[in-house]
């Protein structure tokens, strides 16, 4: 769950509008895709992501090394959206029928989730520091991060005039999504995409430290997640379609809806441009696409523009919308 006193529309968001309210100045400081504590000269980012058996993954369609990759990436990407160096993760993890099956058994569950939260840790030189491990009806994997960042990028940030930038393709997620419930179980560099999704660490800080404004990670969806950065800065974004770098065999529309992408969507100075994007390609071996703006309003929100002309707004995924 991300979280933020200003959020964009949705179901699932109005039910964290109304906790902070209720929580009151207890929760003034909740925000962003982290929290962000002042610790001397620096500033730690903490968040936590949740798991579920049966809502983000089933046990039939991935392995429980790949439950527990996909698990840590989703909350470490998190750390990517402020900018932030990983320092470690803490898990606690839920088991139907816990009893285990002796050390390192490869066909125990939980060891197995363990050992993808810990190869997803790994890849950002990241360390698994503790965590809890309970019975439980269905397979919980829930991931609490930690790091430091120098200057924390926030989603409030945006301003009038700035470009709105996203990092790689957007619309795999969605697709092996679409392909695991016809049936039709995916391959290869798409199966790794919804499987072992890469959380963009390295894309996160390189941006943090050239200016960015404004920035979070596709989970819920591009123009979903487009409106809390919209909502938090106070400025209307406008998305062109056109200009979405979709996943080959997806259509803009799907590709601007499809959720747990882990790219990071960023709002730029006007001065970042075409040159500085390829010197980014060059750093991080990611594609940095301009595909929006930022202007002025008196509302905010996003404006989907397709051939120039308004179309309606893709919808993303949200926990407690209607079917």
């Amino acid at each position: 769950m991300s979280t933020g006193s200003v959020l964009g529309p949705g179901a699932e968001f109005d039910q964290v509008r109304g906790i902070l309210a209720r929580l009151g100045k207890q929760a003034k400081h909740v925000g962003d895709d982290c929290a962000l504590v002042r610790i001397g000269r620096t500033t730690l980012a903490a968040s936590v992501d949740a798991s579920l058996e049966g809502v983000h993954f089933r046990t039939d369609w991935l392995s429980f090394e790949e439950i527990g990759w996909r698990a840590a990436a989703g909350a470490l990407s998190d750390l990517a959206a402020a900018g932030a160096k990983p320092i470690g993760v803490l898990v606690s993890l839920g088991i139907p029928g816990v009893g285990g099956k002796g050390p390192g058994a490869r066909d125990d569950p939980a060891v197995e989730i363990m050992a993808g939260v810990a190869a997803a840790a790994h890849s950002v030189a990241a360390k698994v520091l503790g965590g809890d491990l309970v019975k439980s009806e269905r397979y919980l994997v829930d991931v609490s991060v930690l790091g430091t960042v120098g200057r924390p990028v926030r989603r409030s940030g945006a301003r009038p005039g700035d470009g709105l930038w996203v990092t790689g393709t957007v619309g795999g997620a969605g697709l092996a999504l679409q392909q695991f419930r016809s049936g039709a179980y995916p391959t290869g560099a798409l199966r790794a995409r919804f499987a072992r999704p890469e959380p963009r660490i390295k894309a996160g800080r390189w941006l943090a430290q050239r200016g960015v404004r404004a920035m979070i990670d596709v989970s819920d969806g591009l123009a979903q997640d487009a409106s809390h950065i919209a909502a938090a800065s106070g400025v209307a974004i406008e998305l062109d379609l056109d200009r979405v770098p979709s996943w080959p065999g997806v259509g803009a529309e799907a590709a601007a809806a499809s959720g747990e992408e882990y790219e990071l969507l960023a709002a730029l100075p006007q001065r970042f441009d075409e040159r500085a994007a390829a010197a980014f390609g060059r750093a991080t071996g990611l594609s940095l696409t301009r595909i929006g703006r930022c202007a002025r309003t008196g509302t905010p929100g996003v404006r989907v523009l397709r051939g120039g002309s308004l179309v309606p707004t893709p919808r993303g995924f949200d926990h407690f919308a209607a079917p």
